[in-house]
């Protein structure tokens, strides 16, 4: 059974290679060659972090002979900013660590394959699929970037869209200059293209071809009428996508289904914060620290998915003029399913890979 850090996986894995095995699966969906199970929360009371909340969080999928399971556990808090915009915090252990995992299986035997870090795996796939957004939506000439945000995201974003359009010029917004100054100069030497940071979200999105919101928001992170005709919009959260702004959408579709839909209890919610189904714990007065309901876009709306797209059940862009939206979630399962399991595959050949006793996970006595 291999390890596999995130050294490891960024060394194996190429945004290219990570776009490409996600749109075969998506494909796969259509006849049963790939199925997945959306993410379902657990949030237990944190007796450490009096305004906070622990969770755990599990998603899986099936593709090409592997089953992936993507687990996580962090200290999430939600704090307001100065401004009084709430964003999402997490931690495991203390600020700046955190645990995100992947186990591998093979479906064939039901032998454990692999464990890997997260980190890089988790910001490839997701900006991968902003990709596969952009790469069947947007303009084909598209070559110009508003990013909102400049984290881990953000780049992953960016590199995405440099594989699939010929993106000549990015402008960046986020609220603390120095991180926006240091996304720029990384992201214009890394793409050998123009990254301009600037001083507010209203010039970030003014003319681009494409926008891109890739922040950790609770609250919608553009206005409605900033909208050009002809633009692609991008999101990461569910947060960032105001109501107000789908109903501009001439064209949305939606990477996958997002969410199980269970009936609510008080211990049973749907879409609280980035949760898209959490399962709580807690008394009455613990429960308050958690975030309200989302209010921007959601897990998936009741719009059109990528299966249908591709096997022309629904229209995508069918004029320059339309603005385009990818809701980009919903696959999160198979998302770790073929992008780990690829990356398992190019691993089992390398030199100096580490490896876990298989025997560790396995054992003789039913359950």
């Amino acid at each position: 059974m291999l390890f596999l850090s995130n050294a490891d996986v960024e060394r194996l894995l190429s945004m290219k290679e990570c776009i490409e095995v996600q749109e075969k699966a998506f494909k796969a969906l259509e006849t049963g060659g790939a199925i997945h199970r959306p993410r379902i929360d657990l949030y237990a009371p944190s007796n450490t972090q009096t305004d906070g909340y622990y969770r755990w969080g599990t998603m899986e999928g099936w593709y090409d002979g592997i089953f992936a399971t993507r687990m996580k556990s962090d200290v999430n808090t939600w704090p307001k900013a100065g401004n009084g915009i709430a964003t999402e915090e997490k931690y495991c252990i203390q600020p700046g660590t955190f645990c995100g995992l992947i186990m591998l299986f093979s479906s064939d035997n039901g032998e454990p394959l692999a464990m890997m870090n997260d980190g890089i795996l988790q910001h490839m796939r997701v900006g991968a699929g902003a990709g596969i957004g952009v790469k069947y939506l947007s303009r084909q000439n598209s070559s110009t970037v508003g990013m909102l945000g400049s984290g881990g995201m953000a780049e992953t974003f960016l590199g995405a869209y440099c594989e699939v359009r010929p993106i000549k010029k990015v402008k960046v917004f986020s609220p603390t200059k120095a991180n926006r100054e240091k996304f720029a100069k990384r992201m214009s030497e890394r793409h050998n293209i123009e990254v301009v940071p600037v001083d507010t979200a209203r010039e970030a999105v003014r003319g681009v071809d494409i926008l891109s919101t890739n922040t950790d928001s609770m609250v919608p992170t553009f206005e409605p009428e900033w909208l050009e005709p002809g633009m692609h919009v991008s999101m990461l959260g569910p947060c960032e996508v105001s109501p107000a702004a789908e109903k501009r959408f001439d064209v949305c579709i939606r990477q996958g289904v997002g969410g199980l839909k269970l009936p609510e209890t008080e211990r049973i919610k749907m879409e609280i914060g980035m949760s898209p189904l959490a399962y709580i714990g807690g008394t009455k007065e613990e429960m308050r620290r958690l975030p309200p309901k989302t209010t921007g876009s959601g897990f998936g709306g009741d719009y059109p998915d990528f299966c249908d797209l591709v096997y022309g059940r629904a229209k995508g862009r069918t004029r320059d003029d339309q603005i385009s939206f990818y809701h980009n979630m919903g696959n999160q399962g198979l998302q770790f399913a073929s992008v780990a399991g690829l990356v398992y595959r190019k691993a089992k050949g390398e030199q100096g890979i580490r490896s876990i006793p298989t025997e560790w996970f396995v054992q003789d006595i039913r359950d």
